[in-house]
């Protein structure tokens, strides 16, 4: 999941030219870690990945919260934290008229936080 999200993220600034926000940028710096955290604790089988990546999920999801609830309308634009390149209410993408860039990114942070609890209570 952690992989396909910055693969994305990489498709959408490198490939299409959308140049992330800064809101986004704050999202990848929680995501692109979370992908080799992830891999050195499936390959490991070691269950203190819960402990390491459980901090940056919550914080790279609530980023994205905050960038959904800018999105959407929610918080007014005197909020917007970007102040230089493009604004983080700007619509670069909206697939099926709902699903855009921060959404694709908060969803990504809530599937990883929720296989990471799934996993750490099929331990127990």
């Amino acid at each position: 999941m952690a992989l396909t999200a910055t693969l994305g993220a990489l498709f959408f600034s490198e490939v299409m030219w959308f140049v992330p926000c800064e809101l986004c940028w704050y999202q990848r710096i929680f995501m692109f870690p979370l992908v080799f955290i992830l891999a050195v604790g499936l390959a490991t089988s070691d269950m203190r990945v819960f402990v390491y990546a459980v901090p940056i999920v919550v914080g790279g999801w609530s980023v994205a919260l905050y960038h959904n609830l800018l999105y959407l309308g929610f918080i007014p634009p005197a909020l917007q934290p970007c102040g230089q390149g493009p604004s983080c209410a700007e619509v670069n993408l909206n697939l099926f008229d709902f699903i855009s860039i921060p959404l694709l990114s908060l969803l990504a942070f809530t599937a990883i936080a929720a296989l990471l609890f799934v996993k750490k209570g099929a331990l127990k």
